[in-house]
């Protein structure tokens, strides 16, 4: 899973006037921080929680049934 991928591509669902810029300013950093995320493979837990927040959206529920299925293929 790619989770900067997956952030980009909800980012992308946000309404127009929802820019770079406005994303960083819910996330109290600079736009180069929230390019760099949308190219992470890995994130830290707090920063993927207000990330979730900001977005209206539940990654770990993503990241759950990501792991749910992997189980499964494993049995």
């Amino acid at each position: 899973m790619n989770i900067g991928a997956r952030i980009k591509a909800r980012f992308d669902l946000e309404p127009k006037n929802h820019t770079v810029s406005w994303f960083a300013r819910q996330l109290n950093c600079h736009r180069v921080n929230v390019y760099d995320i949308f190219r992470r493979s890995t994130i830290d837990t707090e920063l993927l929680m207000r990330i979730s927040v900001v977005l209206r959206y539940d990654f770990f529920k993503e990241l759950s049934a990501e792991f749910e299925s992997e189980q499964e293929k494993d049995r």
